[in-house]
């Protein structure tokens, strides 16, 4: 004889897919403590988590498994009334439903679900401390994307769905996806997995997004919503608008869901939240503090109580490391709030400003003192991470003619985009800068900028280019005090004038470099003329003066402390052992 579950729980409308470590870790919790709050941004799939845990433990609670949704309730004087209600209640005396309630669940072994309590969390936060209180076997599960914040509570953060990579190409977001697309007819979208990988990623692995994106594949494969999403900003909300017309009507869109956790923000949290869609990726306060605060509606010392209470609601996401970010479906809808605001020009503004000197304070501490390597790598690292927006930050450097920023931004950021092995963008990103209206730019900015220009143009075997490029970089910056960009652009010029056969003003060059850096302590680039002899005297046969070269370079590069520059040292004294047999 099987035991009757005693519970409201809803049958699921189709396959729940995924989820199966979270589900696990939530089995187990339910038990141990006596609230669990499931918080997240719109659309990450509480609900539906909530209520897979509640059925799939309903078995433990001798007393039921109680769903009571919050939604559609306005005003939190009904919470009471509605939780009465479905756990059959009377006001047997007016005005004393709460006690009856208490004498209800006093000794019940129950799980009360509360579903949705964001809009009501103050009131939800005082029933459930008051009831946890006077009911010691009773616990509660609740859904929100703010968590209540009472004693005894456990904030359980729920993430988007698994994304896929190389080790993991069917990850739990794309299985979300392809079931969901199947079931609306369209079976043709197994046989474009590469498509709907890049969909997945696109929409953070968001699991309303995903089924709204899955509804639409009847008329558009999930390559052509991934391109449309990625090119047409705005299509992310238009497209992703066929949801379940049984749904509460703020999950029946993408643009309803985000719009019902704006409406529940306070006014300084959805300007902070607006001004904060101009980061492309990770932030830290700092920079949140700078580019974001005015000194008007939001103040310096606001940002971390806004950041936190962003965060509270689901609509920042914070790491252990304490870096900040915001899902891109949240990140365009905060995009276009900031441009009806007006507000759009102005922040772009202090933000190519304020990422730049970030890039060129990172770049100093990692290229040019002489620190220990650690301590430099991870100012490398930082600056590295700041990549996307130095992107973002020279597009709008072009579009609003803003020259100095950008070229300063493009000439810290070569060393980052070098380091991968592929200076394309760097051409790109000087070759559009350089083409804007440079009057009143320092010229010997604009003398680094085309040095670093031809650095790249050579790269790509575009030797003549290069080569006009680099002599006018030269000239122009030996009119200035030395720097170490004169070094490195006297480096690239040696390299272009070998291999277009022009020794003579190759070895003028470099003893150019060997003298101005020499007289600058610039071991760097004193290094980068060693490795140039070395190279000199092993094409001209002389191998002991090419290792002696190749010596004195690693020993410059390792009192630098600069591993890339000992990179290249070994290397070259492994082309020397070669030659030697």
């Amino acid at each position: 004889m099987t035991t009757r579950l005693l519970h409201n729980l809803p049958a699921e409308p189709n396959r729940f897919v995924g989820r199966a470590r979270d589900l696990a870790e939530l089995a187990a919790l339910v038990h141990e403590e006596r609230v669990v709050t499931l918080s997240g941004v719109g659309g990450i799939g509480k609900t539906r988590l909530a209520l897979r845990v509640a059925a799939q433990q309903a078995h433990r609670f001798a007393d039921g498994v109680w769903l009571v949704e919050l939604a559609r309730i306005g005003n939190p004087a009904l919470i009471v009334n509605e939780l009465a209600e479905v756990l059959g209640v009377r006001d047997e005396v007016p005005g004393r439903l709460l006690d009856g309630l208490r004498t209800r669940l006093r000794t019940a072994g129950a799980l009360i679900v509360l579903d949705n309590c964001e809009h009501l969390v103050d009131r939800c936060a005082e029933l459930v401390a008051d009831l946890i209180a006077e009911c010691p076997e009773l616990r509660f599960l609740l859904t929100s994307r703010e968590p209540l914040h009472i004693p005894g509570e456990l904030i359980w953060r729920v993430p988007p769905l698994e994304l896929p990579d190389e080790r993991h190409p069917e990850a739990e977001s794309v299985l979300l996806f392809v079931e969901r697309a199947h079931a609306a007819g369209a079976r043709g979208v197994s046989g474009s997995m590469d498509d709907v990988v890049r969909l997945c990623h696109a929409l953070d692995g968001l699991p309303l997004a995903l089924e709204l994106a899955a509804a639409r594949t009847s008329l558009l494969g999930p390559g052509r919503i991934a391109d449309r999403i990625a090119v047409r900003k705005g299509d992310r909300f238009n497209l992703l608008t066929i949801g379940d017309r049984t749904a509460p009507a703020r999950q029946r869109t993408l643009l309803a869901t985000v719009d019902w956790s704006h409406e529940l923000l306070l006014p300084k949290e959805r300007v902070l939240l607006r001004r904060l869609s101009v980061f492309a990726g990770l932030f830290d306060l700092g920079l949140a503090e700078r580019v974001c605060a005015d000194g008007g509606i939001v103040r310096k010392v606001d940002v971390l109580d806004l950041l936190g209470g962003l965060v509270d609601k689901s609509l920042v996401l914070h790491d252990a490391a304490g870096r900040y970010r915001l899902l891109e479906t949240i990140k365009q809808y905060a995009a276009e709030r900031l441009e009806e605001a007006g507000e759009a020009g102005r922040l772009r503004d202090r933000h190519l400003k304020v990422i730049c000197e970030e890039m060129e304070r990172g770049h100093e501490a990692a290229s040019l003192d002489r620190r220990p390597w650690q301590e430099r790598f991870a100012h490398f690292t930082k600056g590295r991470a700041l990549l996307d927006d130095a992107r973002n930050a020279v597009d709008w450097a072009v579009e609003r003619n803003h020259p100095v920023f950008g070229l300063r931004l493009a000439r810290v950021a070569l060393a980052m985009l070098a380091s991968r092995g592929d200076l394309g963008e760097s051409v790109g990103w000087h070759e559009r800068l350089l083409a804007l209206d440079l009057s009143g730019v320092p010229a010997d900015l604009v003398a680094v900028a085309k040095g670093a220009l031809a650095y790249g143009l050579e790269l790509a075997d575009e030797l003549a280019g290069a080569e006009e490029l680099v002599v006018q970089s030269v000239e122009e910056q030996k009119r200035h005090p030395y720097t170490y960009w004169l070094g490195m652009t006297y480096g690239v010029a040696l390299t272009v004038f070998f291999r277009t056969g022009q020794s003579e003003k190759a070895r003028r060059y470099l003893e150019e470099l060997e003298a101005a850096a020499t007289a600058h302590d610039d071991l760097f680039n004193l290094a980068t003329a060693r490795i140039a002899q070395l190279n000199l005297a092993l094409f001209s046969g002389g191998l002991h003066q090419a290792q002696r070269y190749g010596e004195e370079a690693l020993a410059l590069a390792s009192a630098a402390g600069h591993h890339w520059t000992v990179a290249r040292a070994v290397t070259h004294l492994g082309a020397v052992a070669e030659g030697a047999g």
